[in-house]
């Protein structure tokens, strides 16, 4: 059956667009809605991959709480936009996604705020359709939200375009660099030495095709790629290209040296080793079939503002949590990370960073510690099944309407592992993916959080110990020989002030992050959580 809504009517009343539809399709009588209903209308052009069109749209939201119809006035956004495909493979499914800008009448870019989402012009309205939960993405956007300062913001709506239902959408911020985004320098023409040139990008690791983007090549990796994402490729000068693909490569020389495990001499000057743990925590609790090596964001910002290369945030992990049939992708055992070894056929191939940074006890001793916090709360089994059940429950009207759209529950659809007959059966099928994927790691993740660091000086014969480390503030310091100095410093080598009795040092004044502790000529790592 062809599901297809009519267009009985449509005019101007004032400032107001209305669109009055009627349902043609059986069960589905879409006249009003719970959620948020985004009408465009392109005036008959066919929306493409490349270039936008230009069309208008309207979004009806009364409020949340309230309903919404379609016979409603455009009181959310009423006005032009650009609108093209979105999506690389993505595009082999019917229920296509979008990326959009809000225009002016001049066909301008327009910064305005859309659903309560901070000011911007550029948008997604993606459409889930391998992820028959509807909510995967969005699970990963929440929960990473509230480990990081920010992650892409999303509001869940019903979308209509010429007149045809097409479902249950998200409208998603896009990753790039804004105040109220990743909010990291602008880069300008004349940045080109000094501090000004040192920041802010916004790189990704990702297969070249399907991207408006240009790479350069890892050298030290066959497979990796990097792309210039934000600014783009033509919008960098020469010397800022330059610049960041020195910086990369220096990073990974540094990873894979000899002295990689030195606070000084090895990688840490050089990334934000918190977030490259939060972004192994959640790349490995997905299992995500595309992760590290697709879609992979990190960004720098100025040196003078702790401009180190940080990893996030999230992104595109529709084919996560047991949502895959390829590459092992759907166990809950084993490691995300080591992918080139199930799968060496593949065009692209995580980095392999994570694989050289497991072989730091500190690293890994910083990861076992911050998993296990995470899982008294945030991504404690209770709730996450808490979120994915009261998500379900906001979307249960509109996944019912999408689903009579798109007729896809009890059948597989590329790249399906679980084929659930209802939706109720998707859902309880992530929850019971999710509980045993996390106690999988609680097992099994490297390192002990605790335990201690040593470190034993090519020049003496002295072995000097930190136990517990990382610590959440207080911790012993200990060593076979005398010592006469004390020093603590940030990984930028600027002095840090606290406290200590020689052997006990109380660090819980300082802000969580990684630390330069200097006995005499000897330096430690040490982690504050």
């Amino acid at each position: 059956m062809s599901h297809t809504l009519q267009r009985h009517s449509i005019y101007f009343v004032g400032l107001f667009f209305f669109v009055f539809l009627q349902s043609n399709y059986g069960q589905v009588n879409f006249t009003d809605s719970n959620l948020p209903i985004i009408v465009i209308n392109t005036n008959d052009q066919e929306i493409l991959d490349d270039p936008k069109i230009n069309c208008r749209m309207g979004i009806i939201w009364n409020t949340e709480g309230e309903r919404n119809n379609i016979t409603d006035p455009y009181n959310d956004y009423d006005g032009h936009i650009g609108i093209e495909i979105r999506g690389s493979t993505s595009q082999q499914y019917p229920k296509k996604s979008y990326s959009f800008e809000t225009r002016d009448s001049l066909g301008n870019n327009l910064n305005t705020s859309i659903l309560g989402l901070p000011k911007e012009h550029d948008w997604i309205l993606y459409g889930a359709y391998p992820d028959k939960t509807l909510l995967r993405n969005e699970l990963t956007y929440s929960v990473f939200g509230q480990m990081h300062d920010w992650s892409p913001r999303y509001v869940y709506c019903e979308l209509v375009i010429n007149g045809e239902y097409l479902g249950l959408y998200t409208l998603i911020e896009k990753i790039k660099r804004d105040n109220d985004r990743i909010d990291i320098a602008t880069l300008d023409n004349d940045d080109n030495a000094g501090d000004s040139i040192t920041g802010g990008y916004i790189i990704k690791i990702d297969k070249p095709t399907g991207s408006s983007s240009i790479s350069w090549s890892s050298t030290h990796q066959d497979k990796l790629e990097f792309l210039y994402h934000d600014p783009k490729y033509l919008e960098l000068t020469p010397e800022q290209r330059d610049y960041i693909t020195t910086y990369v490569d220096d990073f990974e020389s540094a990873l894979y040296g000899p002295d990689f495990k030195d606070p000084i001499d090895g990688y840490e000057p050089y990334i934000n080793v918190e977030s490259f743990i939060d972004f192994m925590i959640m790349q490995e609790l997905g299992r995500t079939v595309d992760g590290y090596r697709s879609s992979s964001f990190m960004y720098k910002d100025k040196d003078s503002k702790d401009g180190k290369l940080t990893c996030g945030p999230m992104w595109d992990f529709n084919l996560s949590y047991g949502n895959a049939d390829y590459c092992d992708a759907y166990l809950i055992t084993g490691y995300q990370y080591n992918f080139a070894e199930v799968c060496s056929w593949f065009s692209v191939e995580p980095p392999n960073w994570w694989t050289r940074l497991l072989e730091d006890p500190a690293y890994r001793n910083a990861l076992d510690c911050r998993w296990t916090t995470l899982r008294e709360d945030l991504l404690s089994t209770s709730s996450i099944h808490q979120w994915i059940d009261s998500t379900a429950q906001y979307l249960d009207e509109a996944q019912q309407r999408n689903f009579i759209k798109w007729p896809i529950l009890g059948e597989y659809v590329n790249w399906n592992y679980f084929v659930g007959e209802t939706y109720q059966e998707e859902i309880d099928y992530l929850k019971e993916w999710y509980a045993d994927r996390a106690i999988y790691l609680d097992n099994n993740f490297p390192g002990t959080c605790g335990a201690a660091t040593s470190i034993e000086d090519d020049n003496h014969t002295s072995q000097i110990q930190l136990s517990p480390n990382p610590t959440s503030g207080f911790c012993t310091l200990s060593s076979d020989a005398p010592y006469h100095e004390i020093e603590l410093y940030s990984l930028e080598g600027k002095p840090v002030s606290f406290h200590h009795d020689r052997e006990q040092l109380d660090i819980s004044h300082l802000p969580n992050g990684f630390y330069i502790l200097r006995v005499d000529d000897v330096s430690l790592r040490l982690v504050k959580q």
